[in-house]
């Protein structure tokens, strides 16, 4: 496979799963679950980019705003326009991440972890903060990725054409 076909496959797949990703998580109130169980919300918030057409006639939609409806980016998706980048919060007990999900590249970025206080008390371990900023990191990369796989599981699996459906009765609701 050729490195031009192997993006155009890596786009498509990336946009595939930040569309899904946002139907999923409304339709499910945001709840998801890592393979061992662990309960998180994730949600599709404040700002998505829908992207459309190719080469010169590729359009981009940018829709943003605090606690925006995404009207218009909602209707990018309905005019098949795809989510080719979007914000999301991602929620365990009292932590919260925020991070961008880019379709063309699958990557993260701008992630912003939980408050970690720096100021180390005498007796503490000076390597704590920097651990546990880790520990952060690795957390969110986690609940990522299980939603990740979660994805490819429907996506190429027998329920992706109920699923399908149920994006577009979604979609048009």
């Amino acid at each position: 496979m050729d490195l031009d076909r192997a993006a155009s496959v890596s786009l498509a797949l990336g946009q595939e799963f930040l569309t899904w990703l946002w139907f999923a998580s409304e339709t499910r109130n945001g709840l998801f679950r890592t393979k061992s169980g662990e309960a998180f919300t994730l949600n599709v918030e404040q700002k998505v980019a829908v992207q459309g057409g190719e080469g010169e006639a590729k359009e981009t939609a940018v829709c943003s705003g605090p606690m925006a409806e995404l009207v218009e980016a909602r209707l990018g998706l309905r005019t098949g326009k795809k989510v080719n980048k979007a914000q999301v919060r991602i929620e365990k007990d009292e932590a919260s991440w925020q991070v961008f999900l880019d379709a063309a590249t699958l990557t993260m970025q701008g992630l912003k972890t939980p408050k970690v206080d720096m100021k180390v008390e005498e007796g503490e371990d000076p390597d704590a903060r920097i651990l546990e900023k880790m520990y952060l990191l690795e957390k969110c990369l986690e609940y990522v990725d299980s939603v990740f796989a979660q994805f490819v599981e429907v996506r190429f699996g027998d329920r992706w054409p109920e699923e399908v459906a149920g994006l577009r009765r979604w979609l048009y609701a």
